[in-house]
Protein backbone atom coordinates (compact mmCIF):
# COMPACT_ATOMS: atom_id res chain seq x y z
CA UNK A 1 0.00 0.00 0.00
CA UNK A 2 3.04 2.61 1.03
CA UNK A 3 4.75 1.83 -2.22
CA UNK A 4 1.78 2.09 -3.91
CA UNK A 5 1.04 5.38 -3.01
CA UNK A 6 4.51 6.45 -3.34
CA UNK A 7 4.76 5.36 -7.22
CA UNK A 8 0.95 7.64 -7.26
CA UNK A 9 2.75 10.34 -5.49
CA UNK A 10 5.82 10.27 -8.24
CA UNK A 11 3.47 9.92 -11.03
CA UNK A 12 1.33 12.92 -10.40
CA UNK A 13 4.60 14.65 -10.21
CA UNK A 14 6.20 14.02 -12.94
CA UNK A 15 3.01 14.28 -14.80
CA UNK A 16 2.57 17.80 -13.47
CA UNK A 17 6.16 18.45 -14.68
CA UNK A 18 5.25 17.04 -18.25
CA UNK A 19 1.76 18.65 -18.99
CA UNK A 20 3.21 21.72 -17.62
CA UNK A 21 6.07 22.22 -19.74
CA UNK A 22 3.61 21.11 -22.63
CA UNK A 23 1.32 23.75 -21.89
CA UNK A 24 4.12 26.17 -21.45
CA UNK A 25 5.47 24.99 -25.12
CA UNK A 26 1.76 25.09 -26.45
CA UNK A 27 0.29 28.09 -24.97
CA UNK A 28 3.31 30.33 -24.62
CA UNK A 29 6.92 29.68 -26.03
CA UNK A 30 5.47 29.29 -29.52
CA UNK A 31 3.00 32.16 -29.47
CA UNK A 32 5.87 33.89 -27.97
CA UNK A 33 8.03 33.21 -31.25
CA UNK A 34 5.35 34.32 -33.13
CA UNK A 35 5.99 37.73 -32.42
CA UNK A 36 10.11 37.70 -30.82
CA UNK A 37 12.60 39.65 -32.47
CA UNK A 38 15.07 37.54 -34.65
CA UNK A 39 17.65 38.25 -31.48
CA UNK A 40 15.68 37.47 -28.62
CA UNK A 41 14.25 34.27 -30.57
CA UNK A 42 17.66 33.05 -31.26
CA UNK A 43 18.65 33.43 -28.20
CA UNK A 44 15.96 31.58 -26.41
CA UNK A 45 16.26 28.57 -29.25
CA UNK A 46 19.80 28.64 -27.94
CA UNK A 47 19.02 28.58 -23.99
CA UNK A 48 15.95 28.16 -22.92
CA UNK A 49 14.20 25.89 -25.51
CA UNK A 50 17.16 22.90 -24.89
CA UNK A 51 16.49 23.38 -21.29
CA UNK A 52 12.91 23.12 -20.79
CA UNK A 53 12.68 20.04 -23.70
CA UNK A 54 15.12 17.97 -21.23
CA UNK A 55 12.27 18.43 -18.30
CA UNK A 56 9.60 17.88 -20.87
CA UNK A 57 11.06 14.61 -22.30
CA UNK A 58 12.45 13.49 -19.09
CA UNK A 59 8.92 14.13 -17.01
CA UNK A 60 7.19 12.26 -19.99
CA UNK A 61 9.63 9.30 -19.07
CA UNK A 62 8.74 9.32 -16.06
CA UNK A 63 5.54 9.77 -16.05
CA UNK A 64 4.75 6.95 -18.31
CA UNK A 65 6.95 4.45 -16.22
CA UNK A 66 5.81 5.23 -13.23
CA UNK A 67 2.05 4.88 -14.43
CA UNK A 68 2.66 1.26 -16.24
CA UNK A 69 3.87 0.16 -12.52
CA UNK A 70 0.67 1.81 -11.40
CA UNK A 71 -1.58 -0.41 -14.09
CA UNK A 72 0.18 -3.72 -13.46
CA UNK A 73 -0.08 -2.94 -9.45
CA UNK A 74 -3.48 -1.77 -9.06
CA UNK A 75 -4.90 -5.72 -11.43
CA UNK A 76 -6.04 -3.27 -14.64
CA UNK A 77 -4.80 -5.94 -16.83
CA UNK A 78 -6.57 -8.55 -15.98
CA UNK A 79 -10.02 -6.21 -16.66
CA UNK A 80 -10.42 -4.36 -19.32
CA UNK A 81 -14.08 -3.55 -19.63
CA UNK A 82 -14.00 -2.82 -15.94
CA UNK A 83 -11.10 -0.67 -15.93
CA UNK A 84 -12.24 1.11 -19.10
CA UNK A 85 -11.62 4.35 -18.00
CA UNK A 86 -7.87 3.90 -16.87
CA UNK A 87 -7.35 2.28 -20.23
CA UNK A 88 -9.00 5.19 -22.15
CA UNK A 89 -6.18 7.60 -20.51
CA UNK A 90 -3.38 5.36 -20.13
CA UNK A 91 -4.30 4.52 -24.53
CA UNK A 92 -3.86 8.44 -24.61
CA UNK A 93 -1.06 8.88 -22.48
CA UNK A 94 1.17 6.28 -24.49
CA UNK A 95 0.84 8.03 -27.70
CA UNK A 96 1.66 11.28 -25.83
CA UNK A 97 4.48 9.43 -24.23
CA UNK A 98 5.72 8.51 -27.71
CA UNK A 99 4.79 11.74 -29.99
CA UNK A 100 7.66 13.37 -26.98
CA UNK A 101 10.37 10.41 -27.70
CA UNK A 102 9.84 9.93 -31.21
CA UNK A 103 8.33 12.71 -32.81
CA UNK A 104 8.83 16.02 -30.71
CA UNK A 105 12.21 15.26 -29.50
CA UNK A 106 13.96 14.52 -32.46
CA UNK A 107 12.67 17.34 -34.96
CA UNK A 108 13.05 19.38 -32.65
CA UNK A 109 16.33 18.51 -32.08
CA UNK A 110 16.76 19.60 -36.17
CA UNK A 111 15.04 22.82 -35.47
CA UNK A 112 17.59 23.82 -32.45
CA UNK A 113 20.51 23.22 -35.12
CA UNK A 114 21.42 20.06 -32.61
CA UNK A 115 20.93 17.70 -35.64
CA UNK A 116 21.19 18.05 -39.28
CA UNK A 117 17.73 18.62 -41.55
CA UNK A 118 14.86 20.27 -42.42
CA UNK A 119 14.02 22.97 -40.01
CA UNK A 120 10.84 24.53 -41.36
CA UNK A 121 9.42 20.41 -42.29
CA UNK A 122 10.98 19.56 -38.66
CA UNK A 123 9.20 22.51 -37.04
CA UNK A 124 5.83 21.73 -38.77
CA UNK A 125 6.31 17.84 -38.11
CA UNK A 126 6.73 18.55 -33.96
CA UNK A 127 3.93 21.27 -33.94
CA UNK A 128 1.29 18.88 -34.96
CA UNK A 129 2.66 16.34 -32.61
CA UNK A 130 2.66 18.64 -29.90
CA UNK A 131 -0.76 19.83 -30.85
CA UNK A 132 -2.24 16.30 -30.48
CA UNK A 133 -0.40 16.50 -27.16
CA UNK A 134 -2.30 18.72 -25.99
CA UNK A 135 -5.55 17.50 -27.39
CA UNK A 136 -5.30 14.41 -25.96
CA UNK A 137 -4.21 15.83 -22.48
CA UNK A 138 -7.54 16.31 -21.55
CA UNK A 139 -9.02 12.89 -22.47
CA UNK A 140 -6.03 11.40 -20.85
CA UNK A 141 -6.80 13.50 -17.56
CA UNK A 142 -10.07 12.44 -17.74
CA UNK A 143 -9.79 8.66 -17.81
CA UNK A 144 -7.12 9.18 -14.88
CA UNK A 145 -9.44 10.98 -12.50
CA UNK A 146 -12.49 9.07 -13.84
CA UNK A 147 -11.44 5.37 -13.04
CA UNK A 148 -11.47 6.40 -9.47
CA UNK A 149 -14.03 9.47 -8.89
CA UNK A 150 -16.40 9.07 -11.57
CA UNK A 151 -19.17 5.74 -12.09
CA UNK A 152 -20.36 5.23 -15.73
CA UNK A 153 -22.91 2.47 -15.21
CA UNK A 154 -22.94 -0.54 -18.06
CA UNK A 155 -19.47 0.19 -19.89
CA UNK A 156 -19.32 -1.97 -22.96
CA UNK A 157 -16.48 -3.45 -24.91
CA UNK A 158 -18.02 -1.65 -27.88
CA UNK A 159 -18.17 1.77 -26.29
CA UNK A 160 -14.27 1.53 -25.18
CA UNK A 161 -13.03 0.03 -28.78
CA UNK A 162 -15.47 2.94 -30.44
CA UNK A 163 -13.26 5.55 -27.78
CA UNK A 164 -9.68 4.08 -28.30
CA UNK A 165 -10.30 3.81 -32.01
CA UNK A 166 -10.98 8.07 -31.82
CA UNK A 167 -8.05 8.50 -29.71
CA UNK A 168 -5.55 6.37 -32.21
CA UNK A 169 -7.29 7.81 -35.40
CA UNK A 170 -6.26 11.29 -33.73
CA UNK A 171 -2.83 10.38 -33.38
CA UNK A 172 -2.91 8.72 -36.95
CA UNK A 173 -3.77 12.89 -37.97
CA UNK A 174 -0.39 13.29 -36.02
CA UNK A 175 1.51 11.26 -38.42
CA UNK A 176 -0.12 11.96 -41.42
CA UNK A 177 -2.77 14.78 -41.43
CA UNK A 178 -2.63 18.55 -40.64
CA UNK A 179 -3.45 21.12 -37.95
CA UNK A 180 -6.23 22.24 -38.63
CA UNK A 181 -8.38 23.75 -36.21
CA UNK A 182 -5.38 23.07 -33.70
CA UNK A 183 -3.19 25.94 -34.88
CA UNK A 184 -4.76 28.25 -32.80
CA UNK A 185 -4.49 27.83 -28.77
CA UNK A 186 -8.57 28.60 -28.61
CA UNK A 187 -8.74 26.31 -30.92
CA UNK A 188 -6.51 23.35 -29.37
CA UNK A 189 -8.36 23.95 -26.19
CA UNK A 190 -11.92 23.88 -27.26
CA UNK A 191 -11.27 20.66 -28.90
CA UNK A 192 -9.63 19.25 -26.15
CA UNK A 193 -12.60 19.61 -24.03
CA UNK A 194 -14.85 18.26 -26.78
CA UNK A 195 -12.59 15.26 -27.07
CA UNK A 196 -13.18 14.27 -22.82
CA UNK A 197 -16.96 14.86 -23.41
CA UNK A 198 -17.10 13.38 -26.40
CA UNK A 199 -15.68 9.97 -25.38
CA UNK A 200 -17.96 10.49 -21.86
CA UNK A 201 -20.92 10.82 -23.93
CA UNK A 202 -19.58 7.27 -26.09
CA UNK A 203 -19.26 5.62 -22.88
CA UNK A 204 -22.63 6.28 -21.67
CA UNK A 205 -24.62 5.56 -24.72
CA UNK A 206 -22.78 3.05 -26.47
Amino acid sequence: MIVEFIFRWAHVLFGITWIGMLYYFNFVQTEYFKEAEAGAKTDAMKKLAPRALWWFRWGAMFTFLTGLVLLMATGAMKNFVGSSLIWIGSLAGTLMFLNVWLIIWPKQQIVLGMKEGDGPAAAAKAGLASRTNTLLSGVMLFGMLGSKHLYIADVTATGLIVCCALILLLEANALFGKMGPMASVKGVVHLSIALAAAVWGLLIVL
